[in-house]
């Protein structure tokens, strides 16, 4: 099969390269995926709080583990996200218009990874008060309101 595959490079190279200017169309940002990733590690912190951790019965224990699993994926779902929108959407120009915008991401990023290490409220709820913040400068960038609700 790799000969087959060399001699048709060879036979028929290709003629173009493709390339693109950045890593999505220009405009397509929104921050309301990490929001909603927020909310949900928010939730399922409240959730795994809320348990009995006197029950011992196979139904906690498969609650706890769910509730666990969602929280790190939606964690890290709501890091990616704001990662994307700190490197690929905010210029030099934002930073100017927003002084502490690099440490608003910086400490976001941050909260990302401790919610998915403890069981903490205060830090789930700090990441959603980030997001929003997040959420509200984005669409500020945009000349926008904000087109969702955010609590906090």
């Amino acid at each position: 099969m790799k000969l087959f595959t060399r001699t048709m490079h060879q036979f028929f190279p290709a003629k173009m390269t493709a390339s693109a200017h950045c890593d999505g169309p220009c405009g397509v940002y929104d921050p309301a995926s990490a929001r909603i990733a927020a909310e949900a590690v928010l939730s399922m912190t409240k959730k795994i709080l809320a348990l009995d951790p006197n029950d011992r019965s196979h139904a906690t224990a498969n609650s706890l583990s769910r509730y666990i699993t969602i929280k790190e994926e939606q964690a890290q779902l709501a890091k990616t996200d704001l990662l994307v929108l700190w490197t690929d959407y905010f210029k030099p120009q934002h930073v100017e218009q927003y002084p502490d915008l690099h440490d608003i991401f910086w400490n976001a990023a941050k909260l990302c990874s401790a919610v998915k290490v403890e069981v903490n409220l205060e830090k789930a709820e700090g990441l959603m008060k980030a997001v929003n913040r997040i959420h509200t400068i984005f669409w500020a960038t945009k000349g926008r309101d904000v087109p969702y609700y955010t609590a906090g």
